[in-house]
């Protein structure tokens, strides 16, 4: 564990600040859930909680049916990283962080399709020069869970079909439905 120099309070109702600083690099944004746990030396760990990593077998089962009928790399991502990859190698994708356009695109809740060469060339994952084909953001009980999306091939020009932006509208909208129940 990384020691960071600050240190804080806790005030009588039992609350300790989070410096601004530790909450922008690990993108923890006001409402985020926090996991609260401890370990066997007495350290008590704040972890961001991620419902999608509870389903991330079930996620990358689905992600792996989207492939094979879209044709297309698939991946599912929870609001920060990559949890589950389909149709390319896992390691070039599984865990790296999404980028800040894919973030903001899954907060605006619609989904996003390039169709053709004017269509919109969302970079998903950072450090990875593919770009997002079809991408729709899962939601669940309201909130915005993560998104998930067909990729294009290394270095192809890769433009979603209609059948293509449904199979992954449907799938986040399977997957949001999964994490309610």
């Amino acid at each position: 564990m990384k020691a960071t120099g600050i240190v804080r309070r806790i005030d009588d109702l039992g609350r300790v600040v989070i410096p601004k600083e530790i909450r922008r690099t690990m993108r923890i944004r006001e409402g985020d859930p926090l996991e609260i746990y401890t370990n066997s030396e007495g350290e008590v760990i704040f972890k961001k909680y991620s419902p999608i990593g509870e389903i991330a077998g079930f996620a990358g089962q689905y992600a792996e049916v989207l492939h094979k009928l879209a044709g297309l790399p698939a991946i599912v991502c929870d609001r920060d990283h990559v949890i589950a990859v389909s149709g390319i190698p896992k390691k070039e994708l599984l865990e790296r962080r999404v980028t800040p356009a894919l973030e903001e695109l899954a907060d605006s809740r619609k989904s996003v399709a390039c169709t053709g060469p004017d269509g919109p060339k969302v970079k998903a994952v950072e450090g990875v020069s593919r770009y997002a084909v079809a991408c729709s953001p899962i939601i669940a009980s309201g909130d915005v869970a993560g998104s998930i999306l067909l990729i294009s091939g290394n270095g192809d020009d890769a433009y979603a079909t209609d059948v293509q932006v449904k199979l992954v509208q449907a799938a986040a909208a399977f997957l949001g439905k999964q994490m309610e129940e």
